[in-house]
């Protein structure tokens, strides 16, 4: 019985050790404190596509949270949609509306980079800049804003879509930002409820009057195994393979001075630049487990904890 459990723990390693060998950088992070439980190359200042799109949901989400604006109003496709093509299977054209909630759907779920653009173009008017600077812009600065706020300071948002090879300056983070940014959004209940689905029907409204459905499914294809509830894919040519996941277990609950403590269990992984991005997701939230057990069984330092190997 007890080589098989070690066998198990074995074969998690290998698994971790081939995947760190495909990838340009990662991280295994605590959600509720942040703190990292192993990295490689965390601090590495690489592209990163569509994961850019989690900073664009959530300037949305905490505008219209402090705005008290409603998600469900509509927003109007822009002209600058169609530079985007029709690639991704929404096909949505320049004219069409889609509440903001749908918008965020498409964005997070599929990924639709003219989702992405038509919240920020909105989304930047409704900020205003006094006329200093065109909507987008506005919205990127936010989301840069909120980059600086959270403490990523190795990352570059230069668009609210992540898409790399149509700008003169090419967006960067770094797996350690990101890991950040992902424990920002996960503590958000709408975020965590619109990365958690796996399919959803959203309404569009074309140019002409005309109604019509579309049915997106999430990129996400851990999505649902091993507790996994979130959280984004992205892929460009410069970036490469990249995904990040979450998984939460039952919180752990222990009596202490009177009172009960309950100690939330969330991880995130953070997987930028790999040739197999799902199979290392997967293989590396294997091996963080692991390591949280160890790390909270030594009463979950902050400082001074080494990873067991």
């Amino acid at each position: 019985m007890a080589l098989s459990h070690f066998a198990k723990i074995l074969a998690v390693l290998v698994l971790a050790v081939a995947a760190h060998a495909q990838t340009a950088a990662y991280v295994i992070s605590d959600s509720t404190t942040g703190f990292i439980l192993e990295q490689t190359a965390a601090a590495k200042k690489l592209p990163v596509g569509s994961l850019t799109k989690i900073a664009t949901a959530m300037v949305v989400l905490d505008w219209a949270a402090a705005s008290k604006a409603d998600l469900g109003q509509l927003a109007t496709i822009p002209d600058s949609a169609a530079r985007f093509g029709a690639a991704q299977g929404v096909g949505f054209q320049p004219g069409d509306q889609c509440s903001l909630r749908d918008l965020l759907y498409a964005a997070l779920m599929q990924s639709d980079n003219v989702a992405a653009q038509a919240l920020a173009e909105h989304v930047g008017h409704e900020l205003g800049s006094g006329g200093q600077m065109p909507p987008a812009d506005n919205f990127v600065a936010q989301m840069n804003a909120l980059a600086k706020h959270l403490g990523m300071l190795r990352t570059r948002f230069v668009n609210p879509h992540g898409l790399d090879h149509l700008e003169r300056t090419v967006p960067y983070s770094t797996a350690e930002d990101l890991a950040k940014l992902t424990s920002y959004a996960m503590a958000n209940s709408a975020f965590r409820f619109h990365v958690s689905q796996k399919e959803r029907k959203i309404a569009i409204t074309a140019a002409t009057g005309e109604p019509s459905a579309y049915l997106l499914r999430n990129t996400n294809e851990l999505l649902g195994t091993d507790g996994i509830d979130g959280v984004k894919t992205g892929t460009t040519a410069r970036a490469g393979q990249c995904v990040i996941i979450s998984a939460g277990k039952a919180p752990e609950s222990r009596a202490e001075g009177g009172q009960q403590i309950i100690t939330p269990r969330r991880l995130n992984v953070v997987v930028l630049g790999s040739a197999n991005r799902f199979d290392t997701a997967a293989s590396l939230l294997r091996r963080g487990w692991q390591l949280y057990d160890s790390w909270a069984a030594a009463g979950r330092p902050m400082k001074g904890w080494k990873a067991p190997r």
